[in-house]
């Protein structure tokens, strides 16, 4: 089966490794060639590991020339991890303070939502309330076709739908008028033959 590799976390640890092993400082190339040697690192990711290790606080580093220094001490190490454990107690302290706030907030607030006779009556007209907005609502939407603008808006829309179905019957009088004059073909021949009503005029 295929070697899993290393994860970050682990590489990191190895790392430390190395420096509290030998108590020793290294300069990069040193680390480069150490590193995948004697604790399975790959050189190509001993830069970054090292660098998250120096932002961490967990080595420390120098420039003495044009080169770079690192070193690590276990002495300082405990200090990291006792400053970083006691930040994680300070803030579970303060998430235990805003628990305990919240749990008195919501305790609070239930004050007066006691299951009383009263409350569950309050309850029950409320319920009605409601219903009877619902149904006024859909009152109000049946009667809407009263509101004045949708009559006046009714109206606009039957007088063009008026407009265009007697200009459609006076463009039918007109055809029927040639097509007599031009063939000399009967009305109701005309009427027949085109599925025209015998009763077709004008709207008022």
């Amino acid at each position: 089966s295929k070697k899993k590799g290393l994860s970050f976390e682990e590489k990191r640890a190895r790392m430390m490794e190395i420096f509290f092993e030998t108590k020793d400082v290294f300069q990069l190339k040193d680390l480069e060639k150490i590193a995948p040697k004697e604790k399975g690192i790959t050189s190509m990711s001993v830069k970054e590991i090292l660098q998250s290790l120096v932002d961490d606080g967990m080595v420390d580093t120098d420039r003495i020339g044009t080169s770079n220094y690192f070193w690590a001490f276990p002495s300082k190490a405990l200090h990291a991890r006792k400053r970083k454990l006691e930040e994680l107690e300070s803030q579970f302290a303060e998430s235990s303070q805003k628990k305990e706030a919240l749990q008195k907030s919501i305790e609070k607030s239930k004050t007066g939502r006691e299951d009383t006779t009263e409350r569950a009556a309050l309850l029950k007209e409320l319920a009605a309330l409601r219903q009877k907005k619902e149904q006024l609502k859909t009152e109000i939407d049946k009667y809407r076709e009263c509101d004045p603008d949708v009559v006046e808006e009714m109206r606009q829309t039957n007088q063009v739908a008026k407009e265009a179905a007697n200009r459609w019957t006076d463009n039918i009088f007109s055809i029927k008028s040639w097509a007599k004059r031009k063939f000399g073909f009967e009305e109701s021949r005309i009427d027949k033959g085109f599925g025209i009503p015998e009763d077709l005029d004008y709207i008022d």
